[in-house]
């Protein structure tokens, strides 16, 4: 279990975040077509998980827009989006900030995502939802880098996450 903060309130995560060096866990998490999309899908592409609350708060949307923007750049890499928003928000949410270069992914269907990945916020006000972290993983889907963002109001460290992925 990690400690992170939300506004300087402790909060409690379910576990850890993957290793760097570890296999990253498979997924099952749901796209904006309501099918289910896991690891596999993304096959042979290196990949960066933004793992954010809601896309429907400031630091959220910031750091998608951020991250879209790098997506846009690089054509190898897979740029995943995972929240606890529905798909039909994450559409919205996409369309009207023009982020079309990320895949938003859904948690709607089960939390075994958040609880594999460690991120699962246990208590406090947004228990039941992510914690912010960044996964960055090779093609072969080993971690390169991790973070958990202690302050969920923070940004993660874009630059360091993009460093892992060349």
């Amino acid at each position: 279990m990690a400690k992170i903060t939300l506004k300087g309130t402790p909060c409690t995560t379910s576990g850890d975040l993957p290793k760097v060096g570890a296999k990253a866990p498979d997924f099952k998490l749901v796209n904006g077509s309501l099918a289910n999309v896991s690891l596999g899908d993304f096959k042979g592409k290196k990949k960066i998980i933004s793992i954010v609350p809601s896309l429907d708060t400031p630091v959220c949307a910031t750091s998608t827009k951020r991250f879209d923007e790098y997506a846009a750049k690089d054509k190898n890499t897979a740029v995943l989006v995972v929240s606890s928003d529905l798909p039909f928000a994450q559409g919205r949410f996409c369309s009207a900030e023009g982020t079309s270069h990320v895949v938003p992914l859904s948690m709607m269907r089960d939390r075994h995502f958040a609880r594999d990945y460690g991120v699962l916020i246990q208590d406090g006000p947004l228990a039941g939802i992510t914690a912010r972290a960044v996964v960055v993983l090779d093609a072969e889907d080993k971690v390169v880098h991790a973070q958990l963002v202690s302050e969920i109001g923070q940004e993660p460290d874009y630059a360091a996450a993009i460093a892992a992925i060349k």
